[in-house]
């Protein structure tokens, strides 16, 4: 029996993607195989009208205005700090339109941000997809079990999240005061987590790894996999799947570490890995004390070892690297 077409399905709604940067391309892309025509994008940059066509094929690309002026559900996907003058703009214009859907993709915005827009009419969603996009048709597989978190005024919070499902995704409320935490966390794992592999790649770099994503690999994923586990599991959360020397109550190692580390960014100028291993020891230790891995007295020993580790600054006008006292023991807790 041949499967009906999703196009056929009731309720399908025209679609303009307002900005088809890696999240909007990939999102229509989801929307329109859900049976959701997609009726026009916006595309300034030659990388996005090359998306464009490669994810929405012979959709026209149009300026900002007229794409609102064709859709029944209008797709923001553009830079959290354009969004605002955008959805202001557009109001200025007289561009929205009475019953029209409005949904954006920022995380660090609620509905409150398309405040010009509800005041013409429209259905605000704030739907942010909690993945990193690459742009390409392999992010459309990644939508599926992906958590939304969707704001939305309460009448009108089930459309934010049937159209969540109808990509693949999961639907999370989140209330509008929550976003900036919301964000704020997410940023901070996803984002960070880029930074704390790349300064380990450089150490390892140095050390005289030839290929040192190949080595961090294995451990790597084994040890986000064990984390996200042992979060899924409740209780301590994913603490608990804390191994190495801040585990083991070995101050030595640490304090062998910040050695080590101090002398690789008086060579390299990399003084943030020194600073970063610092911060990260402080909170494990700390995290560890809290979930009984470790005894007051291993933590003290580990803070001190810590302590120890100075950070370097570099010295402008010298051009040597300076040592700054670190705080002491207390200060660290």
């Amino acid at each position: 029996m041949t499967p009906p077409d999703p196009a056929s399905r009731p309720g399908r709604l025209g679609v303009g993607v307002v900005g088809t940067g890696r999240v909007g391309a990939v999102l229509g892309s989801a929307l329109r195989a859900a049976g959701h025509p997609v009726v026009a994008v916006s595309a300034i940059s030659e990388e996005s009208r090359e998306r464009a066509a490669a994810l929405l094929p012979g959709v026209p690309v149009l300026d900002i205005p007229e794409v609102v002026r064709r859709a029944e559900l209008v797709l923001l996907t553009v830079p959290d700090d354009a969004l605002p003058d955008l959805v202001r703009g557009l109001a200025d214009l007289g561009a929205w339109q009475v019953g029209q859907i409005v949904v954006h993709t920022s995380g660090r915005f609620g509905v409150d941000v398309l405040g010009p827009a509800r005041a013409a009419g429209v259905i605000p969603l704030a739907l942010h997809p909690a993945m990193t996009f690459t742009g390409t048709s392999l992010d459309l597989a990644r939508l599926v079990g992906c958590s939304f978190a969707v704001t939305a005024p309460a009448p009108v919070l089930p459309i934010g999240q049937a159209l969540v499902v109808e990509v693949g995704g999961e639907p999370v409320v989140l209330a509008e005061e929550a976003r900036g935490l919301y964000h704020a966390a997410l940023a901070h794992g996803a984002n960070h987590l880029v930074v704390l592999v790349a300064q380990a790649a450089q150490a390892l770099a140095a050390a005289g790894v030839a290929d040192p994503g190949r080595m961090l690999a294995p451990l790597l994923e084994a040890a986000l996999d064990g984390a996200l586990r042992a979060e899924a599991a409740g209780g301590p959360g994913a603490i608990t799947a804390l191994t190495g020397p801040v585990r083991r109550g070995d101050a030595g190692t640490v304090r062998e570490h910040g050695v080590a580390l101090t002398t690789f960014a008086a060579a390299s100028g990399a003084v943030d890995v020194v600073a970063g291993y610092r911060a990260l020891a402080r909170s494990a230790t700390g995290r560890a004390l809290a979930a009984g891995l470790i005894s007051p007295a291993a933590a003290q020993e580990l803070l001190d070892a810590v302590a120890s580790t100075r950070e370097p600054g570099i010295d402008g006008d010298a051009g040597t690297l300076q040592v700054e006292d670190g705080p002491s023991p207390q200060e660290d807790e």
